[in-house]
């Protein structure tokens, strides 16, 4: 089995989004350099930012995300994001009425029960688990193996907690990634087992 992370970028003080799902300037270094990330070319980071993020990205073969986010980002239109191979919704109710049953998207209730998919689904692969509450309710149930984030210069003061609604204390190792971006830090930590 790969790897499971949970990722997202974040705010200084651990916010995913403002208190009403939008994210600010938490993707602005995403645009802020030169180098092209993805196949898109609208994508362009800093090639220290690149050099860090490309190989995550290749790396990834399944995407658990809530079903929160996948309702506000329309599903995707049915593709996966960043070129993931499949998408696991951790979700109670069914896929969405005419949801393409082609589309590489599986609906799961439950967070164990989502994991044992994508793990499943990615075999040697990483399994990226997106932060917010569904990457809380992993990372509680021992699920996660490493925490990343994309840390940006910005205060939000309230909103979409990075860890979600996670209120018991988890010790993670010492950061072994600290990479200084434009508009960005990257850090990685593994999670104390």
């Amino acid at each position: 089995m790969g790897k499971v992370v949970m990722y997202s970028s974040v705010s200084v003080d651990g916010f995913v989004a403002d208190d009403n799902d939008q994210p600010g300037p938490l993707f602005d270094w995403l645009t802020s350099g030169e180098v092209p990330l993805d196949e898109s070319g609208e994508v362009k980071v800093s090639q220290t930012s690149y050099d860090y993020t490309r190989p995550y990205w290749d790396q990834i073969g399944v995407t658990i995300v809530g079903r929160h986010v996948f309702d506000l980002t329309d599903g995707w239109d049915g593709k996966p994001p960043g070129g993931v191979d499949h998408v696991v919704v951790v979700t109670h109710r069914p896929e969405p009425e005419g949801w393409d049953p082609g589309a590489p998207f599986h609906f799961v209730d439950g967070v164990e029960a989502a994991m044992a998919k994508a793990q499943k689904l990615a075999g040697e692969r990483m399994v990226e688990v997106a932060a917010g509450d569904v990457g809380g309710q992993m990372l509680a149930a021992g699920l996660v193996d490493e925490v990343r984030m994309d840390v940006v210069p910005v205060v939000f003061g309230s909103g979409k907690r990075y860890f979600g609604s996670l209120d018991a204390q988890h010790l993670l190792e010492d950061p072994d990634v600290v990479i200084q971006g434009n508009r960005v830090l990257h850090l990685r930590y593994r999670v104390r087992r």
